[in-house]
């Protein structure tokens, strides 16, 4: 038996290629085939089986694009929600993959068709080698239960609770946990950074299994984590097994200045340059959105109709981030400014520039600048600058006009470290404030030099 976690860059999602003989099963594939493929082929078998354990929120699914190009059958759980599958299980029903045995648990509470799945070595089932538990189980914590109904958030974190108690609480502790995301992922949060655990090690540490069933349900559905308008995109699009990519991501068009000029004007233009570069000089109009941050936050400001355009430190980035867009299923990438930012530079076209501030100076000078902390809930009532105001970057475009600042007064932005501040910087810019700046290291550095917060 070989086995393979492949992980997807900004999303923090993890796929397995789990192989023996000359055939191999996908767990949980995103859209572009090719990482599995040339698993399953390195271990010198084919692709027969591919496993969903939910359908997925925070990306598109490959699997009935990956079935097409092997003939492997798409395998799920017997319920409406997970769309498309070739066999449809019941809890505790069975399938075999050479010489592996799986054994399908329904595990409700994070979504209602979530499933985990046992895997036996010796085909007993009650020694099972690993479980793959999707977003039921992550490393020190569990998914978030407020995505099919907010309002039922403790509601769904009793079932969850559930679920883990009659389900995998009877598993032995050695057995290996395979979860579908690691830390970072917007399915949920406080997953600690460790490379595997075990079924023992999180009886020892993971809430969903040292806090009661009314506590832990209290807890987890009294989680504040911020839900990305594409995750609606992704539940209808993945309830059709997802889509195939709509184009090879190098074939994005290469424009020069002018051209990118022209064709941009009313666009979305993502600069995924670091936020100073960005403050120091940036195309009039344009989104500051990192490059690991486009999977996530690009799905905020754009959706499947937009027509964006990319501006990136360098043309061998342009790839990456048009598949990182890709992968939350906007496919409208019309083109990339041809050798990023010095072109335009170059070019004698407008430029338009926010700025940047240290902790310190902050610090000496609090009195003379408005301060935004687009962090979320939790982070900002963990601790934050004296007067600050919150408003999560997510929500910001739509909550401008209840933000009571003055356009044309100083306005500092903060974030952890300065990437999310970087799109808050961008949207106020879009908004008619005339002095906006970025903090250089965010609280990561505030705290760091033990300036003063408050809670």
């Amino acid at each position: 038996m070989k086995i393979q976690r492949i992980e997807t860059p900004g999303i923090a999602h993890f796929a397995y290629v789990i192989a023996d003989g000359t055939e191999a099963a996908v767990v949980d594939p995103g859209r572009f085939p090719e990482p599995y493929l040339e698993a399953a082929a390195a271990y010198g078998a084919r692709i027969t089986h591919i496993i969903e354990t939910h359908r997925q929120e925070d990306f598109m699914m490959g699997s009935s694009y990956l079935a097409q190009q092997t003939g492997a059958q798409v395998v799920n759980g017997d319920f409406e929600t997970f769309g498309h599958g070739d066999v449809r299980l019941q809890d505790g029903e069975t399938f075999d993959v050479g010489n592996l045995h799986f054994k399908a648990l329904h595990t409700p509470g994070h979504t209602p068709e979530s499933m985990c799945y046992l895997l036996c070595l010796d085909n007993d089932s009650d020694k099972p080698w690993g479980i793959f538990t999707g977003d039921t189980l992550f490393f020190g914590t569990t998914g978030r239960t407020d995505l099919p109904d907010a309002n039922r958030s403790v509601e769904n974190a009793g079932l969850l609770y559930d679920s883990v108690h009659s389900k995998l609480a009877r598993v032995a502790d050695t057995a290996l946990v395979f979860p579908a995301h690691g830390p970072g992922s917007v399915c949920g949060s406080g997953m600690a950074e460790k490379p595997y655990s075990t079924l023992g090690d999180e009886r020892l540490y993971n809430d969903v299994f040292i806090l009661s069933r009314d506590d832990f349900a209290r807890k987890k559905g009294g989680e504040n984590n911020p839900r990305p308008p594409y995750f609606r995109l992704m539940e209808r699009l993945n309830l059709e097994g997802g889509r195939p990519p709509r184009k090879s991501a190098n074939a994005v068009s290469l424009l020069g200045p002018s051209e990118f000029h022209d064709n941009s004007g009313g666009k979305l233009i993502f600069d995924t340059r670091e936020p100073e570069g960005f403050g120091g000089g940036h195309v009039p109009g344009s989104h500051s959105i990192w490059m690991g941050g486009l999977p996530v936050f690009g799905g905020w400001i754009a959706d499947e109709n937009s027509s964006v355009y990319l501006l990136t430190e360098r043309d061998g980035e342009i790839e990456e981030a048009a598949k990182h867009l890709e992968r939350i299923g906007i496919d409208g990438v019309a083109g990339a400014l041809s050798g990023g930012f010095s072109t335009w530079r170059k070019s004698g076209l407008p430029i338009e520039s926010s700025g940047t501030i240290t902790p310190r100076e902050l610090a000496q000078h609090r009195d003379d600048f408005q301060i935004l902390d687009v962090r979320e809930i939790d982070e900002f009532d963990s601790g934050h600058i004296d007067g600050a105001v919150n408003v999560f970057v997510g929500y910001l475009k739509d909550k401008i006009n209840e933000l009571d600042f003055d356009k044309q007064s100083p306005v500092v932005v903060t974030c952890g470290v300065g990437h999310r501040a970087g799109l808050g910087v961008s949207i106020l810019l879009q908004e008619g404030f005339t002095d906006v700046r970025n903090l250089l290291g965010g609280m990561s550095a505030w705290n760091t030099l033990e300036l003063p917060v408050e809670s």
